[in-house]
This record gives C-alpha cells, structure tokens and sequence, in this order.
C-alpha cells in the first residue's frame, strides 16, 4: 500500500513537472464578430509561407503572421448574413480548424460565419415553432449505389393530414445536406409558416443521375456526362426518391400543390423535370440554373408548347449579373419566350453563391401560393 502511494506521488510529481515544462499554445478564436459588423479570422499555422481568406463574396484577404505563428486578419464590415470562408495556405484551401460550422460539400468545403444584422434573417435561428428534418437512407437501383434524402416536416406536423409538396434540388458539388446545412433551407421554410404561409413538406435528394465517386473523380462534368446526369436524375427522383417519400409522408398528388425548386446544376434539373413533368409540378423555381445540362432545349423539352401555359401556376428564373452561367439563363428565356411560355425572370445583384441563393429560395417560395 505504502509502494503503491509512493508511486501514484512520483508519477503526479512527474506528470506536473511536464505541464510545467511544456509551453501552453495560445488559445486561439475564431472568427471572431465585431460590434461593428468586421470578423477577425486567426490561424495557427507557424511552418506556411502564404495565408490567404477567401470570402464566398469573392474578396480575399491577406494573412498577417506573428512571432507566434499565428496568422491573423480583420475584415472591413460585412454585410449582414451567413458567410461562407476558406483558408488558402500556400496555395491549398482549407477549413478554419477550429470554428465549427462547417460548409458541407463533397469537393470543396468550407466554413461559415454569421454577421447578424438589425434583425434576424429569414436563414437565422430565431424564437418561432420549427419543424423537423428527417435523414433516409436507400438503394438506388438505378444509380446503383447507396444513397440518402432529406425530408423537412413542418411544426405541428399530423402523419394522417395531406400536405403541399416541394422538391428541392442543390447544386453539382453539394451533398444531400446541401440545403440545410449550408442553405438554412429548414429554418426559411419555418419563417414562412411562422407568416402565415401554408406548412408544406420539403424532400431534398442527393442531386446525381450518376455515383458519388463519379463526381468525386469529376467525371460527371466531362465528356458530355452532364446530360446523361441530369437524364438518369430525373428517373432517380420520380422512380425511387418521391415514391419512397410518398410512403411515409402523405403529399398532396396534384400538380397545383407541388413545386421544385434548385439552384446550379439543381436548377438545370428544375427545368429538366419541372418542364417535362407538368402533370406533376406546377411551381418551377430555378436559380443560378445551368440550362446546358439538359442539352438543347428544342430536343430536352420537344413536348412544351404555348398551351402549357395553363398548367403552369409559376416558372420563375432568377440569377445574379456578375453569375457565371448569366449568358445561359438569358439564352434559355430568349428560347421559352420562342415557345411562348409564360415566365418570370429576375436578374439580382450577386454571383453563383450561397448568398443569393438562400434569397432566392425566400422570395421564390413567397409568390407559391398552393
């Protein structure tokens, strides 16, 4: 008993004797906002030559470094939102290691910093009823691989009551969670419910025609593969994704209380299956869309002619003006204006990023009024 004492005292005398003699790092934060609306950024990255911010607005930032190896950086004010950031160290991006709220993607993630405004937000988390978001898991048969959607309940949800419906689609890149890790999809939809809008249920599919490592090897982009993604997304999502949804959730089958709705690529598939698929969806919302993937349009949506127009409550385009696929949104208006499809199209400032898109979302769901 005496041994065992004296040992257990050496071994603490030797373990404090460590802590003493190790230097204790600097407690870093990170970022870190400011009354007046500026975010100081820090990393601790003593061995790298070059640090630099990138900031979804666009702007980078240079990285100062201490003695330390701490690599610091204050911004000017920020407009109020949820900003999306990158570290590139000599070269190679990076997450902040230390903020938490991680930017999902599947190529290239990122982190997130909430500068709040005056007000909250319609994507802030405020003191109102909030609905649930379910996680599914499947295979698809015709993916062949193994997949997940996301399914948003409204508050107050009753299993037996029928309820309006929306597929929302993200963008190439993204991952199921897309829309409601990055975009706050869930807490906008709660917003509008919370302003009298009539609760809906929300399904958000793992956006691919082809596999996940099809798009991590990038092979979807290429060789003209965005056509055959877009082709096999639409069989994924009417053939396995909404009819394992339809089992579980009671929506509403007419096409005046449903909607779809996506940004990018997701946007594309909008119109894609939106178009083509009237009898099932009469809100179309695209947003930053890439038009291209579904091919040419007189081929991709040969059926669509002026008499559409009466089943379609809503077609509504946006994109920003300095957004990279603004040529092909303004070409693909100027090809339904050729069909004489009725139309909204709004051009916002802003780019092909994640702070317009949650607006859009808003404003688009908004004018639906099923």
């Amino acid at each position: 008993m005496i041994a065992s004492m004296r040992t257990f005292f050496i071994s603490s005398l030797f373990a404090t004797a460590l802590l003493v003699a190790q230097p204790q790092q600097q407690q870093l934060l990170s970022p870190i906002v400011h009354a007046d609306r500026s975010v100081t950024f820090n990393l601790r990255a003593p061995n790298a030559q070059k640090v630099e911010l990138s900031l979804d607005n666009g702007k980078r930032f240079p990285l100062a470094k201490d003695e330390k190896g701490i690599w610091t950086v204050k911004t000017p004010a920020l407009d109020p939102d949820l900003h999306g950031y990158s570290f590139q160290v000599d070269g190679v991006g990076t997450i902040d290691p230390i903020n938490g709220e991680i930017k999902s993607n599947a190529l290239n993630p990122g982190s997130m910093v909430l500068v709040p405004g005056e007000k909250p937000q319609p994507w802030e988390f405020t003191d109102i009823p909030h609905g649930v978001i379910h996680r599914h898991f499947y295979h698809s048969k015709i993916v062949g691989e193994n997949r997940d959607f996301f399914v948003y309940t409204p508050p107050g949800y009753q299993p037996g009551k029928r309820y309006a419906l929306l597929v929302l689609l993200h963008g190439y890149s993204d991952v199921a969670d897309g829309w409601t890790t990055v975009g706050k999809a869930n807490l906008i939809f709660d917003q509008l419910i919370a302003s009298g809008r009539r609760p809906f249920i929300a399904v958000m599919p793992l956006g691919y025609g082809m596999t996940q490592a099809d798009l991590k090897a990038r092979a979807i982009n290429s060789g003209g593969n965005f056509v055959k993604n877009t082709v096999n997304f639409e069989k994924n999502l009417l053939e396995e994704v909404l009819p394992l949804a339809e089992k579980q959730y009671k929506v509403s089958s007419k096409a005046k209380e449903r909607a779809i709705s996506g940004l990018s690529m997701g946007g594309g598939e909008t119109l894609y299956v939106g178009l083509r698929n009237l009898d099932k969806f009469s809100w179309i919302g695209a947003m930053s869309s890439a038009p291209q993937l579904m091919g040419k349009a007189d081929e991709a949506l040969a059926a669509l002619s002026e008499k559409d127009n009466a089943r379609i409550k809503l077609l509504w385009i946006a994109i920003g003006k300095n957004d990279f696929l603004l040529k092909q949104n303004q070409e693909f208006v100027g090809w339904l204006k050729t069909r004489k499809i009725d139309h909204k199209y709004i051009e916002t400032e802003g780019a092909h990023t994640w702070l317009v898109w949650r607006r859009y979302l808003s404003d688009f769901l908004t004018q639906v009024n099923w």
